[in-house]
């Protein structure tokens, strides 16, 4: 798993190479703010391929935060970060891993009959039941997250997944009440401060895309101070002496800046409302931005006013330090199936961030 000795020495191996503020703490050490995304692409080999050379290219150039999901590309995403990570030239030590859980998997590819997989891989042998299910697809049962946990581990190859996030949880509102969502997110929270405690993970965060960054009266509002406060229950319940709930990822860019400027989360000392980011920064979770480059939307220009006021030698590189100039942000995600867009993505971490005022003044 990633150490703090790990993670500093390698910070110490590349840190003079980047901006002063390129790593930044997460966990229990610390993280590049430029992190490698593993959503996009077939699930073929030929992506597999790409994946795997920029992957292990980028750990060898300093970047030291990878993400990814078990239903990414029909679970060939969690493999190949697993063969990337043997591949390159770091110790395991060194790197954050990240992996999610809630939508079921396929396997390889995609099969003929979805719903048919999904009945005779999960259901008949009882890894899910019917009622569990959000949209045909999606569970954050214990059973099911224990079982996609273990997977997750074989498919990286990793003893420790360093952070592992429920994801996306809102997905479970369109077939339950509100409330019923954060008793399920509790009780999921104890299954991941179980296996916290056994060593399987170093913490368990929430991956949303809308969640956090939509209004109160949204019909995929979840409340972040209350997300927090069932994992305290949680970790109560389980009699662990900490929470390990530690992260929240969540899209932020130039074209969807929600999580800044939506304020829907009660400040922790009653003081108004505050932003996903700020309440996040407020309390201390780590916070990780996905989405940076709008799906590659943002790759090849940026609207002018903000292109402006940011650092960085192509649109790409503006994007990336935009979405890790935001308040509270750890590490911006960015796709990585391409082995040529690697050094580009790198050398964005060369260039400062915005400063606070400047960053606010964009919204201004």
């Amino acid at each position: 798993m990633a150490t703090s000795q790990g993670t500093w020495g390698y910070r110490d191996r590349f840190g003079d190479a980047f901006a002063r503020t390129y790593f930044r703490r997460f966990g229990p050490g610390v993280a590049s703010s430029v992190g490698l995304g593993t959503y996009l692409g077939d699930p073929t080999d030929d992506v597999d391929a790409g994946y795997r050379e920029s992957i292990a290219a980028a750990l060898s150039a300093g970047i030291n935060h990878v993400d990814t999901a078990i239903n990414y590309r029909c679970q060939r995403s969690e493999r190949v970060v697993g063969e990337a990570l043997r591949e390159a030239d770091v110790d395991r030590e060194e790197v954050v891993v990240a992996t999610k859980g809630g939508f079921l998997p396929f396997d390889g590819s995609r099969p003929a009959d979805p719903a048919a997989y999904v009945r005779e891989t999960f259901v008949e042998p009882g890894v899910v039941a019917p009622e569990d299910l959000a949209g045909g697809g999606h569970a954050i049962a214990p059973g099911f997250l224990d079982a996609m946990l273990d997977r997750s581990l074989s498919n990286l190859g990793v003893d420790t997944i360093d952070c592992y996030y429920v994801h996306n949880p809102e997905t479970q509102l369109r077939v339950r009440s509100r409330e019923a969502v954060y008793d399920r997110l509790q009780a999921a929270f104890e299954t991941l401060e179980r296996r916290r405690a056994a060593g399987d993970i170093g913490m368990y965060g929430v991956a949303t895309w809308e969640a956090f960054r939509v209004p109160r009266g949204d019909d995929a509002y979840l409340s972040l101070p209350e997300v927090v406060a069932r994992a305290e229950r949680a970790a109560e319940a389980v009699g662990v002496d900490d929470v390990g709930l530690g992260a929240i990822q969540l899209p932020f860019n130039v074209a969807m800046a929600d999580a800044v400027t939506v304020a829907a989360h009660s400040h922790p000392d009653g003081e108004g409302d505050l932003s996903a980011l700020e309440y996040a920064q407020e309390i201390g979770l780590d916070a990780v931005a996905s989405a940076t480059l709008a799906q590659g939307d943002l790759a090849s220009s940026l609207p002018p006013e903000v292109d402006a006021e940011l650092a960085g030698d192509t649109p790409a590189q503006r994007a990336i330090n935009f979405a890790r100039s935001a308040p509270g942000v750890t590490t911006a995600l960015v796709g990585t199936s391409s082995p040529a867009h690697v050094p580009e993505n790198v050398a964005a971490g060369t260039f400062e961030p915005l400063g606070a005022r400047a960053f606010d003044a964009v919204f201004e």
